[in-house]
């Protein structure tokens, strides 16, 4: 008697430890799948902001298909973890999107316009680092090979210098026109030494190299003549206060 009913409390404290065993199993599952559907959810989202903003801007349809693509994949790996109708509509409308993005030949990457206020030119640079980081995400998965990595990311690099250069000779350029140029030729300095840090040289860098090297020469001229001037005026102040001190004093 006493037997079967130590034989029963251990199966029923295996039972207990088995059951308990796989709850914590499930609890542990359920949330791995949650911290992948959010971690998919982020990909996803940020992806989506990275091509709202790249529509304007001068990247490739490669660019955009590798984007579009690294969105499907992660709306692919959501269905699998929860699978729902709006799912599954995003999915077949990302596959479209990125078919129609690896066909479109009119975008140039020579079409550069610099945006007109600061906020947007800094979303500008911010969008293109982050299409370099997600870039670089993409190839480390083995989604695009290393030329074709190596291709985009040094087009994405020198798109980066030429929003630092244009922007740095947009802020030279109004401090011209102010007269300030001390601060126009740090402004120019800078633009210069990015694009020579740049090689291959290109068509822009060169030209752009050749405009800031005149610039920077009529203000090295303006400066010197500033000085001149400035020399004079001393000069002449100097002679005046030396002509009052020895000047014949009046009788009264």
């Amino acid at each position: 008697m006493y037997v079967i009913i130590i034989i029963s409390i251990v199966v029923l404290l295996i039972a207990a430890i088995f059951i308990n065993a796989m709850q914590q199993h499930r609890q542990k599952q359920e949330a791995e799948r949650r911290t992948e559907l959010a971690k998919q959810r982020v990909i996803v989202d940020e992806t989506e902001k990275v091509i709202t903003s790249s529509i304007n801007m001068p990247v490739s349809s490669r660019i955009m298909g590798i984007l579009h693509n690294r969105m499907l994949n992660a709306l692919r790996v959501m269905n699998e973890l929860a699978s729902t109708t709006d799912l599954k509509q995003r999915i077949v409308s990302s596959e479209q999107a990125m078919t129609a993005a690896l066909s479109d030949t009119s975008g140039s990457m020579n079409d550069f316009t610099l945006p007109d206020n600061d906020k947007m030119i800094i979303q500008y640079i911010q969008s293109v680092k982050k299409l370099r980081i997600m870039l670089r995400s993409e190839h480390s998965k083995g989604q695009i090979d290393s030329k074709v990595f190596a291709d985009e990311d040094k087009q994405l690099e020198r798109l980066q210098v030429k929003v630092n250069v244009e922007t740095l000779i947009k802020r030279g350029r109004a401090a011209l026109q102010t007269n300030m140029l001390g601060s126009a030729r740090q402004y120019f300095e800078k633009a210069k030494a990015a694009l020579e840090s740049q090689n291959p040289q290109d068509d822009y860098s060169t030209s752009k190299l050749a405009a800031l090297n005149e610039w920077l020469n009529e203000i090295q001229n303006n400066l010197k003549s500033v000085n001149e001037k400035d020399r004079v005026r001393k000069q002449e102040e100097e002679r005046d206060e030396l002509d009052e001190l020895f000047a014949p004093k009046k009788k009264w």
